[in-house]
C-alpha cells in the first residue's frame, strides 16, 4: 500500500476519501496522524483547483509525502453559483441579497443549510438545480502534480432530510433519485457523490502514469 497523507482534518472527508481509495492501494493517513504541524493553509484561491492546490503543496511542504487535498462545495444555480469555495463558512458571510442578516462569527452545518433554504425558499424546485463539486489534487515531492473534478447534479429541498452525510448533503437530492444525500446509504452515496467521481477520474489519471513509467 501507498502512503498518502491527507490534508484535510475532516473526518467525514477522509472517511470517504478511504471508503474509495482503498481500493486503488492507497493508504490514507492524516495529516494529525503523520504528524504534522496543527498549522491552518489560507484557502484565499478563487476556485476549487486553486484552494485544493494550496492545501495539498502546503501539506506536502511538511511532511515531504505524497499529499491529497480535496476542496469542494455546493454550487446553487438561482444564487449565481454561491456558496461555491465559500461552502464551508457561508453563513459567515456579511449579508449580500436583500434582506439577508450580517451572518454569523463561524458557520456549523445547520447555519449553512438555514441560510441556503432562506436564500431559495421563493425559488420553484425546478430551479433548484445545483451540484456538488469535487476537486481532488495529490502533490508529489518532486513537484509532480496529478489534479481530479468531479461532479453531481441534483436539486434542492427546503427542509433538512436523513441523518447521513454532513454539510448540505440533507437538502440535496441527486438526478436519477428522490432521497437526499442524508437519506442514501454511504454505500450509494459513494458510488455517486462528486468525490467519488473525482477519485474515479483521480484513478484514470494515475493509470496513465502508471502505464508512463512501464
Amino acid at each position: 500500500m501507498k502512503k498518502i497523507i491527507a490534508a484535510t482534518r475532516n473526518a467525514h472527508k477522509i472517511k470517504e476519501i478511504e471508503a474509495i481509495t482503498k481500493d486503488f492501494g492507497m493508504e490514507i493517513i492524516s495529516r494529525d496522524d503523520a504528524g504534522i504541524p496543527k498549522i491552518e493553509i489560507e484557502e484565499d484561491g478563487k476556485t476549487f483547483e486553486e484552494n485544493s492546490y494550496k492545501k495539498a503543496f502546503g501539506i506536502m511542504k511538511l511532511a515531504d509525502e505524497i499529499t491529497i487535498a480535496d476542496d469542494s462545495g455546493l454550487v446553487v444555480d438561482c444564487l449565481g453559483g454561491a456558496p461555491g469555495i465559500y461552502s464551508a463558512r457561508f453563513a459567515a458571510f456579511p449579508g449580500i441579497w436583500p434582506g439577508e442578516d450580517a451572518g454569523n462569527e463561524d458557520s456549523s452545518d445547520q447555519d449553512n443549510n438555514s441560510k441556503l433554504i432562506r436564500l431559495i425558499s421563493d425559488t420553484p424546485y425546478e430551479e433548484r438545480t445545483a451540484r456538488f463539486v469535487s476537486v481532488i489534487t495529490m502533490v508529489y515531492p518532486d513537484g509532480e502534480t496529478i489534479v481530479a473534478r468531479g461532479e453531481v447534479e441534483g436539486h434542492l429541498v427546503l427542509e433538512e432530510r436523513g441523518y447521513c452525510g454532513f454539510g448540505y448533503d440533507p437538502l440535496f437530492v441527486p438526478v436519477g433519485y428522490d432521497k437526499t444525500f442524508g437519506e442514501l446509504s454511504s454505500d450509494i452515496k459513494n458510488s455517486i457523490s462528486h468525490r467519488a467521481n473525482a477519485l474515479k477520474a483521480l484513478r484514470v489519471k494515475l493509470a496513465e502514469k502508471e502505464n508512463q513509467v512501464e
